[in-house]
């Protein structure tokens, strides 16, 4: 993969793991007004937080029920901030080689505004699968 792969940071109780973008798809996402400076995942001792581009999604950490690593996407179901009609989760996605599926137990917001639309799970391609999902486990979050 050619990315820029930006390494997590922990700031006080916080820790921060930026997403790894794909030159390749680099330019699809920054017509959708993402790029690295204002996309990242947030952990700290209560919450999980996405910022991408101009979405978001917040939860509680006492909310998630479970992850797990996956990868090998297809660009085309994988990169920019996406919907699956199949089982209604969230991916926000910079490259196609590896991601952290988050599930959740009450769905949340992402996509649209509001509770119009909710997301049992969400998938995020951050540059440091390992740490985030170690940044988790610390936190209680069942694998």
């Amino acid at each position: 993969m050619r990315a820029i792969a930006a390494r997590s940071a922990s700031l006080g109780g916080m820790e921060r793991f930026p997403f790894a973008f794909d030159d390749r798809y680099r330019w699809m996402l920054r017509v959708l007004g993402i790029n690295p400076d204002n996309s990242e995942v947030t952990v700290d001792d209560d919450e999980l937080s996405v910022r991408f581009g101009r979405w978001r999604l917040r939860t509680a950490l006492s909310n998630i029920t479970g992850m797990e690593m996956s990868g090998g996407y297809k660009w085309y179901r994988a990169i920019g901030p996406r919907g699956s009609f199949v089982d209604r989760g969230v991916s926000f996605g910079t490259n196609v080689d590896r991601g952290l599926c988050v599930k959740f137990a009450e769905p949340v917001p992402a996509l649209v505004a509001g509770d119009m639309m909710k997301h049992p799970g969400m998938t995020v391609t951050v540059a440091d699968i390992d740490g985030l999902a170690d940044a988790l486990r610390r936190r209680g979050v069942p694998d």
